[in-house]
């Protein structure tokens, strides 16, 4: 937006403000809380403090600054009311979990470490969080974040007291950080409709079964090496001789893995779908649908577990879910799985839109980086990283409503328009 674009909307963002920021008690936060949105939403290459309050009329750095990295206002319970206003504004037909890396040099920027960083596509020094979205077809917005704390800063009391870390928040794998949010959530009166996610997630069967442990059916991607049985498999159980402990049944034959199993049923058994109209036209390719039973030591101890939970003995039968994978045109073989837990009775292609729709939050984080500065905080600490996140994302989800409201594609509407060029996180 440039400038007289937020001028125009000054009056909209008010009221924004004053509802989204109503948990914070100080008149004069909120005011500042008005202002960093602004500075958020103008059009500048950089979204530091110092840029933006350079732009804004009313701009001062040392408030800015003070507002963001030291000031005590809780950002959880702002989080909170844009994930309940938005959440009925955008109707989602799922909730996105992915994570996001922020490229950091040095070592004391709050749980920066050398790890996988998304952002460059390579191990590097960075900060990682995990973050949820609703999300359609036509519009989506993160619901709530969580920073990734590496295992070298859960013991680290100089940086974590030089960060502000809380005591209470220590190394947490990032499968466990979305089950926790999906349940922090859950806490505020939302539930997902159906959850996606990459396979950094959906590879995971801890993570598949504490969604089906929460009664939330979910659509996720795998590596074409996970292994699986048969839907109509079945395992037997080995002749018990009176001695030592009864054996437990076992399926008799190895399980296959999802590329050997989709391959072998050949091209001709895979449909065409459309999932949605694309830039250059309808996007289509090629699926097939299996019923399975996924496989592995991890998934047989958790599903005898479960058994175990609700005061049974195990039958050996390992749960059973729908397999969908894709074979796009001029490819040798699949390229592409997914596990989901829905109705064996759900279209293939509705399972194909779900499976696709993960492509919404790619461009929430063009627009979150990008267009509002996610990733431009320079600040070390963990209230200012907590507080900036917060702030981007209220201005994400008041652009997401003009856009969403009546005749939101006139000259007036506000829109992000990125002052470099857009690139897949």
């Amino acid at each position: 937006m440039d400038a007289h674009e937020v001028n125009r909307a000054r009056a909209k963002l008010a009221l924004f403000v004053a509802d989204v920021f109503a948990p914070v008690q100080r008149k004069d936060q909120r005011a500042k809380g008005d202002c960093y949105l602004r500075g958020l939403m103008t059009d500048g290459r950089r979204k530091s403090v110092q840029a933006m309050a350079s732009r804004l009329p009313d701009g001062n750095e040392q408030n800015l600054q003070q507002f963001v990295n030291q000031s005590t206002w809780d950002p959880v319970p702002v989080r909170r009311r844009i994930a309940q206003r938005m959440v009925p504004l955008i109707g989602p037909d799922a909730w996105a979990i992915d994570d996001v890396s922020f490229p950091k040099d040095g070592r004391m920027s709050v749980a920066v470490a050398h790890q996988y960083c998304g952002a460059l596509g390579k191990q590097a020094n960075c900060q990682v969080a995990v973050s949820v979205h609703a999300v359609t077809d036509a519009a989506s917005c993160p619901l709530q974040w969580r920073l990734f704390v590496p295992e070298e800063w859960a013991d680290d009391v100089e940086r974590r007291k030089k960060t502000g870390i809380p005591k209470e928040v220590g190394h947490r794998e990032k499968w466990r950080l979305a089950l926790d949010t999906i349940d922090e959530l859950g806490g505020w009166g939302l539930v997902p409709p159906v959850v996606v996610a990459d396979a950094g997630y959906g590879q995971n069967a801890d993570f598949r079964d504490g969604l089906s442990r929460r009664g939330i059916k979910y659509v996720v991607a795998i590596r074409s090496d996970v292994t699986v049985h048969p839907h109509d498999a079945r395992p037997t159980a080995p002749a018990w001789s009176g001695n030592g402990r009864r054996p437990q049944p076992r399926y008799r034959d190895k399980p296959s893995s999802v590329a050997t199993l989709t391959a072998g049923h050949g091209r001709q058994a895979f449909t065409e779908v459309t999932w949605r109209e694309g830039s250059r036209g309808p996007m289509r390719s090629r699926f097939l649908v299996l019923r399975v039973r996924p496989a592995g030591i991890r998934a047989r101890r958790l599903a005898q577990a479960a058994a175990t939970a609700q005061g049974g003995c195990w039958d050996g039968v390992l749960p059973e879910v729908t397999l969908l994978a894709e074979w796009p045109e001029g490819a040798k073989a699949p390229t592409g799985h997914w596990l989901s837990s829905l109705s064996a009775a759900t279209p293939i292609a509705e399972l194909v839109r779900l499976a696709k729709i993960r492509w919404r939050i790619e461009h929430d984080y063009r627009e979150l980086k990008h267009g509002l500065g996610l990733d431009h905080f320079e600040g070390r600490s963990w209230t200012g990283w907590h507080h900036h996140v917060t702030l981007v994302t209220a201005a994400h989800a008041f652009l997401t409503e003009q856009r969403l409201a009546p005749k939101a594609d006139t000259a007036d509407s506000p829109s992000t328009r990125s002052s470099t060029p857009s690139r897949t996180c």
